[in-house]
């Protein structure tokens, strides 16, 4: 009997993959990384029994990075990216251990099927895996095939087993083309973003932002938006003059009559047309013209299409109803959401998903009516070859989904209904008319037959006065006429709609990446979104791009990025040599980056008049060890220490408050230490300004607090006050807050879990001593006589706080940011911590041992 690996892209659609193959008749187990499971039953493949593992990954296994050193800012120059600096790949979430994980269900299989997403970045993945599985599997016999792709656009029965009988192999070139657009995006993004954000960042003191980012694709994104911004700031509003007339064909009633000029923007030729016109007292019917006019229903939906509807219509944003598009499809509700085709295939079974909605009060009447009275073809759209429209492929309500789920999936189920429906057809009645020498006309729409709009009523043809019934040559009255003054209006800001489809036409992203560069532009302040989904940039948007204007258009047009897409595409196609492409891109960014190092101080002038310099920001806070004067303390993204006197910037802990610590100084560079805090629930941690930015122990990196800090006898440094090791993390290790009293606390210096102890408590120190069973440092507590909470009245004790039964009550773990091991019975294996000049020993605890550190916690926290 064969053993079948079966691989998908997330755990609830292997999940749902082999319920529909096994027809339910399958047994399930967690995989050894805890995140993915495994499905197992027995069946046939290519003509033989066959045992199949079905299993999945969490997206991309691997992600591309530069190696080593290469990855510090401070130590490689950023040209050195585009060709010096080696990538390798590295797992994409190692806490996820996926490499090991696939091994090990994939050691002994004799074949594997690759259930990835359909689309170019799903077979990127495929290889990934296979890169993992194809060592570990068994070796085929001859010419034997092992590889196998199923190629499937939504979760249905018909389509999963439809995959399932018409297996065929991962495309190469496509998984191609995503590896260049990668290395691409990584080597031109961090060389441009490192320089311009030292830069930048280096000078500007409320710039507001912690990273200054460039990406081929973002930033001709961001110029759509400046380029709008430019055109409001540059209008100037004209005067027009519009002549309205007005007909009373009855007694009671009136008709606005439209001017054929439009309007006139010279005050006297219009008062001059006002005079002529006023001189007729009747206005005579030239022509009545009826005509039958038809509105075509709606072209199939593709992803971009979504996303604009989604922004426009629904006020979600495109990331955000990507997110739900994507969850809609892993639980089988609508078919694949990124597609770029808008045409359904000939033998896609429409009314088979019409069926399917036949009970659904909002639409039942339409969709039974169309089922009995036969469907429309949908209209012909463009075919990319990728995947059929988005379709919905279930029935839900409300209660199921519940919020902008069904707001989704609603509006997805009525444009699908909307293409199978009638056009809607109307009849236009255009009167003309003349006062005097002026000609007027007035039009009116009479729906005749309302088709698709009945599903999608936003579309529906306004209600409009009835006309009067009239013959060339009636005489009406004229009622009123009269001299309007109008200006003309600037635009608006781009809305999200109107960027996806600038984006879509200019050729910048994927459907798929499209909704992650405008987010990016938003996290980056960037622009902000404004009422209406609106994108207005910020001060520093605009003088980035008026900066790359100055510099070299190119580097925010559309067009270069627009023309590396079509080379994409290319390698896609197998049209074009991967290395070539990737060659030659990187040779004009490279020219392109030292053309705009050498230019910066153009962007500089621009950057001067809206930005302040660091010595003109922030307040002052600490000293600095070399000149002993203040250095301000700048709160603005990112926020960091600055002494104006050396010229000299120091990076700062993000996300929390900074102060000043007690006014104590580092024994090693007699800077004044600072206080990081996340809030009085979260943890904190004093810092040397420069050892957390120039590591003083070999064993130390950038960006660590005194918490982490093997200083031997500094009195705030790791070696000085740590308890023992996490209770939840493997390398992290639980350190006295020696500011936290009387509500003391110890945190660890890793991971977010915070441990309250001894509250009240007059003094709280680490001892020198350890723990004999689990090697953490005893703690001695000093409490006041009125608050000890000690038996038979003591005030002091020492004691460890895992082990020691007198402390078993004031013990409790408040804070945790990750699933506690003890929620799984106690079982993690960890490794005793203990401390005192750098030492952490080791040695793998019992669970077993009642006075177990995980044990005892466990009693104290459960």
């Amino acid at each position: 009997m064969k053993t079948v690996l079966m691989v998908a892209e997330k755990p609830s659609l292997a999940q749902s993959i082999a319920k529909i193959l096994s027809r339910g008749n399958m047994s399930s187990r967690k995989g050894l990384n805890g995140a993915c499971s495994v499905h197992e039953y027995t069946g046939s493949f290519v003509g033989q029994s066959a045992h199949f593992k079905m299993t999945s990954v969490c997206g991309h296994v691997m992600t591309l990075d530069f190696i080593g050193k290469y990855n510090s800012w401070d130590k490689v120059d950023p040209a050195e990216l585009f060709s010096k600096a080696p990538t390798e790949k590295k797992e994409a979430n190692p806490k996820l251990t996926m490499v090991k994980f696939l091994q090990v269900e994939g050691r002994g299989c004799d074949c594997v099927v690759l259930w990835l997403d359909c689309d170019k970045e799903g077979e990127n993945i495929c290889f990934e895996v296979l890169d993992a599985v194809l060592p570990v599997m068994n070796k085929p016999r001859g010419t034997e095939r092992t590889v196998y792709r199923a190629k499937f656009s939504s979760i249905t029965d018909t389509d999963i087993c439809n995959a399932m009988n018409h297996l065929g192999e991962p495309n190469r070139n496509e998984a191609l083309s995503v590896d260049a657009r990668q290395e691409l995006d990584l080597r031109i993004g961090c060389a441009f973003t490192r320089f311009q954000t030292k830069y930048f960042q280096g000078k500007y003191g409320n710039l507001d932002s912690s990273l200054i980012s460039f990406g081929p694709c973002q930033t001709p994104t961001l110029g759509f938006c400046v380029e709008r911004h430019d055109k409001i700031q540059s209008f100037k509003p004209e005067t027009y003059w519009v002549l309205q007339a007005k007909v009373n064909p009855e007694k009671e009633s009136s008709l606005t009559l439209d001017w054929d000029r439009v309007r006139v923007f010279d005050r006297e030729v219009a008062q001059m047309f006002l005079n002529i016109t006023k001189m007729a007292k009747e206005a005579k019917v030239e022509s009545v013209s009826k005509k039958e006019k038809v509105k075509q229903r709606p072209l199939a939906l593709n992803t971009v299409e979504m996303l604009r509807v989604a922004s426009a219509a629904l006020g979600m944003g495109p990331q955000h109803a990507m997110q739900i598009a994507e969850r809609l499809y892993t639980q089988g509700y609508i078919s694949y959401p990124r597609t770029e085709t808008t045409h359904y295939p000939e033998n896609f079974d429409l009314k088979g998903c019409l069926r399917q909605q036949a009970s659904n009060p909002y639409w039942a009447e339409t969709v039974n009516a169309l089922l009995s009275e036969g469907i429309n073809r949908p209209r012909k759209g463009h075919d990319a070859g990728d995947h059929p429209p988005i379709t919905p492929m279930r029935a839900a309500t409300e209660a199921e989904l519940g919020g902008d789920g069904w707001r989704l999936y609603e509006y997805i189920t009525r444009h699908f209904i909307a293409t199978v429906s009638a056009d809607c057809k109307y009849l236009q009645t255009t009167i003309a008319f003349s006062i005097g020498p002026e000609r007027f006309t007035c039009v009116g729409k009479v729906v005749t037959s309302p088709g698709f709009t009945e599903i999608m009523p936003w579309h529906s043809i306004p209600l409009e006065e009835s006309l009067p019934h009239c013959e060339k040559g009636d005489l009406f009255p004229v009622g009123e006429i009269k001299l309007l003054e109008k200006q003309t209006s600037p635009p608006d800001y781009l809305t999200e709609a109107e960027l996806i489809t600038l984006m879509e036409k200019h050729g910048i992203g994927t459907d798929a990446s499209i909704p992650v560069h405008i987010n990016n532009i938003c996290q980056r302040n960037y622009v902000t979104v404004e009422s209406g989904r609106r994108l207005k940039p910020t001060n520093l948007g605009i003088v980035l791009v008026h900066g790359y204007y100055k510099i070299d258009a190119e580097l925010v047009l559309p067009t270069i990025r627009s023309a590396v897409e079509k080379q994409l595409n290319l390698i896609a196609l197998g049209k074009a040599n991967y290395h070539q492409v990737l060659e030659h891109t990187l040779d004009i960014f490279k020219r392109k980056f030292h053309y705009f190092v050498d230019s910066i101080a153009g962007m500089d002038e621009l950057m001067e008049v809206s930005f302040s310099p660091l010595a003109a920001t922030g307040k002052p806070l600490s000293r600095c060890g070399k000149c002993h004067r203040f250095m301000k303390y700048i709160q603005a993204k990112p926020s960091r220490l600055h002494c104006s006197h050396c010229d000299d910037t120091y990076s700062l802990p993000q996300n929390g408050t900074i102060k000043l610590y007690k006014e104590l100084r580092c024994p090693l560079d007699d800077f004044e230490l600072v206080l990081w805090s996340s809030g009085s629930r979260g943890k904190s941690y004093p810092l040397c300004p420069y050892c957390y930015n120039h590591p003083p122990f070999r064993d130390m990196k950038k960006g660590m607090g005194c918490n982490e800090c093997t200083h031997p006898t500094c009195q705030h440094s790791l070696s000085m006050l740590g308890i023992g090791q996490c209770v939840e993390c493997e390398n992290g290790v639980l350190v006295l807050d020696s500011t936290s009293g009387p509500k003391w606390k110890m945190a660890c210096n890793k991971c977010n879990v915070v441990v309250h102890f001894f509250e009240n408590a007059h003094k709280v120190r680490v001892s020198p001593e350890t723990c004999e069973l689990c090697e953490a440092a005893l703690v001695d507590v000093d409490f006041n006589k009125a608050k000890s909470p000690l038996p038979g009245d003591e005030t002091q004790h020492s004691g460890c706080v895992f082990c020691d039964p007198v402390f078993q009550d004031l013990v409790e773990l408040k804070h945790a940011a990750m699933r506690h091991p003890m929620h799984r019975g106690g079982q993690g294996k960890r490794q005793g911590r203990g401390r005192g000049k750098g030492r952490r020993p080791g040695g793998r605890l019992n669970p077993k041992k009642p006075k177990d550190k995980m044990a005892a916690l466990a009693a104290y926290f459960v």
